[in-house]
């Protein structure tokens, strides 16, 4: 599967003139999945951190990420950008804002960051969704994480996301962190946020059978799916137009 993705993005950076593929990492799984995969297209890869007041795990995880992908791919090139400043100007600014805004806060200032270095090097930005995330849950910030050109993973439930990082022999520590979008101050996790295990959100997904067969556990968990696809829904469809002349 990892080579029919990388032709993938290969034949889209030709086919589209790109130069070079932006990503960036989190110190997370999909982050690191995804730049291992943009670096084997032979593209010049620019792999970004983008801290913002982030736990020290979590840098430390991303970082020797970096080490391990430049000592296997000449192609890598690596960018830090500590914009802590830049978030705590703007929450000062916005006095009354609540905590899941400047979460949101955080996201799209790291998308308006990964633009401004793809645009600097004639690239495109590379998303880091998986298929529960980005067309599940829609657990990500419209226009933050969002906010991306191409999108290698999207159609990857995350675990098919673990078993192809260890297949490329990703850092086993990334493996193993549990999943976060590190856009909290108190480290919460995503199962904190969802309420939900992305394996138990896979059987909720793919689930077209008869309620009777399920556990308490298991409905509780269709529920917890089925309630925030529909509210966020907004995020996995087309933005809607309307048109003058025809049905809207």
């Amino acid at each position: 599967m990892e080579l029919k993705i990388v032709n993938w993005i290969r034949e889209y950076c030709i086919d589209n003139k790109i130069k070079c593929l932006v990503v960036g990492i989190s110190g997370g799984i999909d982050s690191a999945l995804v730049s291992t995969l943009c670096a084997m297209t032979g593209f010049k890869t620019i792999v970004v951190s983008l801290p913002i007041h982030q736990d020290k795990s979590q840098l430390n995880r991303a970082n020797n990420h970096v080490i391990w992908l430049q000592s296997k791919f000449d192609n890598v090139e690596f960018v830090e950008k500590n914009i802590s400043e830049i978030f705590d100007n703007f929450k000062s600014i916005f006095e009354n804002s609540d905590d899941l805004s400047l979460a949101n806060t955080r996201s799209r200032l790291r998308m308006t960051s990964l633009y401004h270095i793809s645009s600097i090097n004639g690239g495109i930005v590379v998303g880091t969704g998986n298929k529960i995330e980005d067309f599940g849950i829609g657990f990500f910030t419209k226009y933050g994480d969002g906010g991306v050109d191409i999108s290698p993973i999207a159609d990857l439930t995350k675990t098919e996301v673990r078993e192809l990082s260890k297949k490329l022999e990703i850092d086993k520590e990334i493996l193993l962190a549990k999943p976060t979008d590190g856009l909290w101050d108190d480290g919460r996790c995503d199962e904190d946020q969802i309420g939900a295990t992305y394996e138990e959100l896979e059987f909720a997904m793919n689930f077209h059978d008869n309620l009777s067969f399920l556990d308490n556990r298991q409905i509780e968990v269709l529920g917890i799916y089925n309630d925030l696809n529909q509210k966020n829904k907004h995020k996995m469809i087309p933005i809607p137009i309307f048109k003058k002349n025809g049905s809207n």
